[in-house]
Parts: C-alpha cells; structure tokens; sequence
C-alpha cells in the first residue's frame, strides 16, 4: 500500500483499492506518505553524511520507491544496510529486487520479538552492534497495539546499541476532531497486513526516544525536520498528522 502511495509499481490490485478507499476518508493521506518517505531519505542522509555506516530498517515493507541503501550509497559506499519485516509476501518480493544488490540484506523476521530479531544470522553476522547503528522505526510503531509493549520493544532496541547509535522514528497522533476519519483509517488497516494502526499522543511518541537525546529541531511534524528548502512555507493544508525525531544514543 506504501508503494502504491508513493507512485510505485511493486503493488496489487487490493492494495489499491484499499488506499483509494482510504483516500476517501483521508484526503491527506498520500501527501503525508511522501512526506513521511522525504523525511526518511534527509535524515539518512544526513546520517550517512555524519559518519554512520551501518542501518537497520525495521518494519520496511519493501524496499520501495528511494530506497534506504541507494540514499545511503550515495555518502557512503560501504554502508550496509538490513531490511526487516515479517510478511512473507514482501519478504518474497524484496529477495527479488534486493537479489543484485551487494552490502543489503532482508531478514523475515516479527518487530515484536526484539532479542531473537537482533540475534538473527542477518544481523549478527552483517552488522556490527557494538558500533554505532541507525536503527529506523519509520512509520511503523503506530501499527503496534498497546497490548504488544511497543515502548518495551524499543527500550530493548535502545539498550543493543552502541553509544552514538541513532534512532530515527515517525508516528502518528492522536487527533481530536477527526474521530471518524480515523476510525475508518483503522477499518482499511485491520483488513490488511498490518491489522489496525492507533494515534499516540506527543508525550508518548518522545517516550520512545528514553534517554537518547533529540537531535535538532526535536520531534516536530514530519515535513518540519531539517526540510531541504526550510525557505519555502510549509502547506498548511498538510496537518500535523506525523510526528518525527531522530535521537542519539550518548556515551555514559
């Protein structure tokens, strides 16, 4: 459905049929997507650009329009990059297109189950963990229900990582006004893979960060983080559906 939103070709007929169906509710939809996948590309690009080599994209999807890998080449040629989710039919399909890419791995693996993901072949044998990684949690976390301890699935993320490790992060928010727009949101995404998706509040989603500390200009709307032309207005018809931050782990 992401491929789909970012004007894509890797995607099927009851993809979109359920984004047009949610396009309905939520005109913004779309706009927010590529918005949220700009976001993406400037802070792995900058992250590159610091000096991080090493990135771990949990809860991928496929490897969709501008890549990960191909924004992080272009500062570093040796970066490697890990790919992770648990649908075995984007597992399928990212093998395939990630099959001639050298320094990229994709790893099948559940988001939920933190330690036996971080212990994976793909990862111990690919990555380095005692050195600084930029682990991506990229509009994903709002599509894990409170029941699966999602804060505590990051903290065990958070405390693998070597000091001046990143995370890099968007989430959506909790919205008041815009109730059943929302609900029928959820309606398309528990009929897909993702099985629903829930809005947290601004307090919760800088919850994740714990005691890593927010890199400049803190977590803000998506479109508002270190945008390429910070001179051009922001369209104020693009609400504040999306936050996003990056933090840095500091040394102790």
């Amino acid at each position: 459905m992401y491929d789909y939103m970012l004007g894509g070709k890797d995607n099927l007929g009851v993809d979109r049929a359920a984004i047009d169906q949610l396009t309905r509710h939520i005109p913004e939809a779309v706009p927010i997507a590529k918005a949220n996948r700009a976001f993406l590309q400037r802070a792995v690009r900058q992250l590159a650009a610091a000096g991080i080599r090493q990135f771990l994209d949990l809860g991928s999807g496929l490897p969709t329009q501008g890549n990960v890998h191909e924004i992080v080449r272009e500062a570093s040629p040796d970066a490697k990059v890990v790919y992770v989710d648990h649908d075995p039919v984007v597992a399928a399909h990212a093998r395939a297109l990630l099959e001639e890419e050298g320094r990229v791995v994709f790893l099948q693996a559940d988001l939920l189950r933190p330690t036996e993901l971080l212990a994976a072949p793909e990862v111990t044998g690919f990555l380095d963990l005692s050195e600084p990684v930029a682990v991506l949690l990229v509009s994903i976390l709002h599509f894990v229900q409170d029941a699966g301890d999602p804060a505590g699935m990051v903290k065990i993320l958070r405390d693998a990582l070597a000091p001046g490790s990143y995370l890099v992060l968007t989430h959506a928010v909790a919205t008041i006004g815009r109730e059943q727009a929302e609900e029928s949101a959820k309606d398309v995404y528990r009929g897909s893979s993702t099985g629903g998706a829930t809005g947290r509040t601004e307090a919760e989603i800088r919850a994740f960060f714990g005691d890593f500390e927010l890199v400049e200009p803190g977590l803000v709307q998506v479109s508002d983080w270190r945008p390429d032309h910070p001179e051009i207005l922001r369209d104020e018809a693009l609400p504040g559906y999306l936050l996003a931050g990056v933090g840095r782990k500091m040394a102790k």
